[in-house]
């Protein structure tokens, strides 16, 4: 059997740590871990708007992952100068002073950690680098000679622990020549009075949720809620949320939303509470647009205390499931509202997205269009190929048009480029998986994608929504209720999700099942959403006639020749020929003949 291939990438390394950490420990203890959180609160955000990736924090040491060397040394720059005014008013013996060093190099991917002599070599040189200071080795200097303001002296080659050759280093001098020379980075006093650039995406931080009980256990509780609900975010790569350390620096403030919005930079704040009564707890959340202080959405759930861990899990899928798609469609608000000229790639994309679930033909074609107009800006954004991808799903599927051989092998190379562009964005990958679901043979490479995406991030409903597909198809249709629940658990209100993939998936399966009670009422739900929906449509003629209802069905029937023209039987067995299981497929050609539709 072949060997797995190991995942490698080239990035840009940057290690730090604390210089004298142990000494420090040694004065004051308490003091000092206080003091370390209280630079990191800051710290991480320069970074996280240098696009940095906090891979993993280890004591008094830090290991980040950049794109690029130019936003790496920039960070690193802006790092130093915000510590050398930090130290200004502290006793030189209690100054906490980093040393970093950066390199350029390949290195291989376990899970969310990196490992390799890329790597290595960053690390060694953070330890040579001077208290305060930078080190880069030379592929990183090759990289950022002339595109930054510092100057770097040469160190010559380096004799470096465990590193099997000489490794050719550069310093940047510290301290006082990094307000010198980089005089803008960051002001004094940062938090207070210099707000921080929006990122271009969505921006969140979830703040402590306050204990109203008294009881100091509910405290640890309401602690994890809050840290599964930041990890189940952190898993959207289309958002950008402020790391643990930085929010609960405002436990037990009197907070202003605004000025926490201006702080960490972000553009929507989570709030909440925990009330412990009787056996019971009740926890609140809701979502407040920063700049503006307007509410998005709330959330309310009550549950029992028999099982902690169950509940928190439940609470962070209650809340990731309705705050995700609130924030989506405030994003896209905001982006309707800016004029045309200074709409970017991602404004597009918004856009699209919201042309797509006004679910019309004619909204369709004008959300395909905004999507292309994405990709004229950015032929490589993801979310956006994807999308494109799956415009001819819905033109199939919900709008039974025929596809040409043309569209098909678009719609197909579309999903294959998304997937092969964001290999670790669940919602991406979820997307692809839905192209090649409908529009494709290959369940097996369906199953793949849409696994890896739940594997990724198991709080997406369209990935589950998906898997119930799947399983309809591979005559699973069990199965398939329970992964449309789970889809329904983490998205109770969004109608694109319920009218596009969960209720006509739920109905089918109900129907394969003999749930007669069940599809009717999936198919009822579906048409009050809905009413030109394809599929209710269908099934809502079938059970009127099988129910004796001339008069409905005939009413039925008239809408679906005037919003479905030229509609033939041919086409909808087209629809489901996916489904593999004989007896199905029986019962779907029964269910077309009581339809009579043209051949």
């Amino acid at each position: 059997m072949a060997a797995a291939r190991v995942e490698r990438r080239l990035a840009a390394i940057l290690a730090a740590d604390v210089a004298g950490y142990s000494r420090l420990m040694g004065v004051d203890e308490v003091g000092t871990a206080s003091t370390l959180r209280e630079h990191r609160a800051v710290t991480d955000v320069i970074v996280a708007n240098h696009g940095g990736r906090i891979v993993k924090t280890t004591g008094d040491g830090v290991l980040l992952e950049f794109p690029s060397v130019v936003d790496a040394v920039e960070c690193a720059v802006a790092v130093q100068t915000l510590m050398a005014e930090r130290n200004e008013s502290v006793p030189e013996d209690r100054r906490m002073l980093f040393r970093i060093g950066i390199n350029l190099g390949d290195i291989l991917i376990d899970g969310n950690d990196i490992l390799g002599d890329g790597v290595n070599i960053a690390a060694r040189l953070e330890g040579i680098a001077e208290p305060g200071g930078i080190c880069v080795s030379s592929s990183a200097y090759e990289q950022v000679r002339g595109k930054v303001a510092v100057e770097f002296a040469d160190l010559g080659e380096q004799r470096l622990k465990n590193i099997d050759r000489p490794v050719r280093a550069y310093a940047a001098r510290s301290g006082e020549h990094f307000r010198m020379i980089a005089p803008g980075a960051l002001p004094s006093h940062f938090k207070a009075q210099t707000p921080l650039q929006l990122p271009h995406k969505p921006s969140i931080a979830v703040l402590p949720f306050q204990n109203m009980s008294g009881d100091p256990e509910q405290e640890y509780f309401a602690d994890g809620v809050v840290e599964d609900i930041i990890t189940a975010l952190s898993r959207f790569k289309s958002l950008f949320v402020i790391s643990r350390n930085s929010s609960f620096t405002y436990r037990g403030k009197a907070v202003d939303i605004k000025q926490v919005g201006r702080e960490l930079g972000v553009r929507y704040v989570l709030e909440g509470s925990v009330r412990k009564a009787r056996g019971r707890v009740r926890i609140t959340g809701q979502l407040i647009e920063a700049a503006s202080g307007s509410h998005i959405c709330a959330e309310k759930i009550d549950g029992q205390l028999e099982d902690m861990f169950d509940l928190q899990d439940q609470v962070t899928r209650s809340v990731v499931g309705a705050i995700v798609p609130s924030l989506m469609r405030a994003e896209t608000a905001i982006a309707n509202r800016k004029a045309p000229s200074t709409w970017s790639c991602y404004d597009r994309y918004l856009r699209g997205n919201a042309l797509f679930s006004q679910f019309s033909p004619a909204t369709l074609e004008n959300a395909k269009e905004e999507y292309r107009q994405a990709l004229l800006l950015d032929p490589d954004f993801p979310p956006a190929v994807a999308a494109l991808s799956s415009c001819y799903v819905v033109q199939r599927f919900l709008y039974g048009q025929d596809l040409g051989e043309g569209d098909l092998a678009k719609a197909l190379e579309l999903s294959a480029r998304a997937a092969e562009l964001a290999p670790n964005d669940g919602m991406v990958l979820s997307v692809s998986a839905l192209t090649t679901t409908f529009l494709s043979d290959d369940l097996e490479k369906a199953s793949i994608l849409v696994e890896r995406a739940i594997s990724l991030n198991p709080n997406i409903s369209l990935a589950w929504a998906v898997l119930g597909w799947i399983n309809i198809w591979l005559g699973e249709p069990e199965r398939a209720c329970e992964a449309f629940e789970s889809a329904t658990r983490l998205n109770p209100l969004d109608r694109v999700m319920l009218v596009g993939q969960i209720l006509p998936g739920t109905s089918l399966a109900c129907f394969l099942l003999g749930r007669q009670d069940q599809w009717m009422m999936c198919v009822n739900r579906l048409l009050a959403l809905d009413p030109g929906n394809l599929n209710g449509l269908l099934d809502g003629l079938d059970i009127a006639r099988q129910q004796g209802r001339k008069g409905d069905a005939e009413k039925l029937r008239q809408r679906i020749e005037a919003l479905y023209p030229g509609l033939r039987s041919s086409q909808v067995r087209e629809l489901f020929r996916r489904i593999r299981k004989p007896e199905h497929r029986a019962l779907l050609d029964q269910w077309l003949d009581r339809l009579a539709l043209p051949e």
